[in-house]
């Protein structure tokens, strides 16, 4: 009965986190405007999602803006973790507890904060796309920090000391030693850098050009709208999303088996 239960409790779980999105996928091959009574076939929705000029900009403008925020801010999270990590306890205690903040404050408040400094404080314009950028990186970045502290714990610290009494310099110890360590953790921080940035929505829109959309600021406008083409076109774009991110994973934990395996069989021989 206790596995009955559990077996249900998960089935339950996972049935209200992917029903409302296969629900989605499914209105997205149908000409229905509405969910509700589904109505005939058809890819229309596909063809307007990838065709529409004001959709494959948006959709190309998030992409690029993520992938930006994302790289600065593994650069910053890296460093600062490693930093951390080499430092005394009492100054790697201050960085970790400063990196917490954010983490834990509201993306409304970080919004308005990050607004008032740079747009009102310092004067720089939102078509500079300066506040925007940097308000993605104050968020993403210690994600990054807390994606890679656990792997630089888990690594021998004596290796760096030890490349160096070898000959390294302390560039070459960092990137030939310390950075393959913890490269697992710098790429799961990049991957949760670039979904943080893509999700974005409050920080977005306090700092973003009046001209500019992201895809969760484009969705929270177009669903306000009257336009049913482009409410329906959204369904598709859900539906490519989820697809991407499901593949990403499998490609993922697929790559981490073979890898897992090929040490078990150096081990071995």
């Amino acid at each position: 009965m206790k596995k009955f239960l559990r077996i249900a409790f998960i089935c339950i779980m996972l049935l209200a986190l992917y029903l409302p999105i296969l629900i989605l996928a499914v209105y997205s091959f149908t000409t229905s405007a509405n969910i509700g009574t589904i109505h005939g076939f058809s890819f229309q929705n596909y063809i307007t999602l990838f065709t529409k000029p004001e959709l494959a900009d948006m959709i190309w403008g998030t992409v690029i803006l993520a992938i930006a925020a994302a790289a600065i801010s593994t650069i910053l999270g890296t460093t600062g973790a490693i930093g951390a990590f080499y430092s005394k306890k009492i100054p790697s205690g201050i960085v970790g507890a400063m990196n917490r903040i954010p983490v834990v404050n509201a993306e409304v408040v970080t919004g308005f904060a990050i607004c008032i400094l740079l747009i009102v404080v310092l004067g720089v314009g939102k078509d500079t796309f300066v506040p925007l950028v940097v308000g993605h990186v104050v968020l993403c970045s210690p994600f990054v920090y807390l994606s890679v502290v656990p792997k630089l714990k888990q690594m021998d610290s004596s290796l760096y000391e030890a490349a160096m009494d070898l000959g390294a310099s302390p560039v070459q110890a960092l990137m030939k030693v310390v950075l393959p360590q913890i490269m697992p953790g710098i790429v799961s921080g990049f991957a949760l850098a670039l979904t943080l940035s893509l999700d974005d929505y409050f920080i977005t829109t306090y700092t973003k050009p009046a001209t500019f959309d992201t895809i969760s600021t484009y969705v929270v406008n177009a669903t306000k709208g009257s336009q049913t083409e482009i409410k329906t076109a959204l369904w598709a774009l859900s539906t490519v999303i989820f697809l991407i991110v499901i593949l990403l994973v499998v490609l993922m934990n697929v790559t981490g088996r073979n890898k897992e395996n090929d040490r078990k069989g150096e081990a071995r021989g």
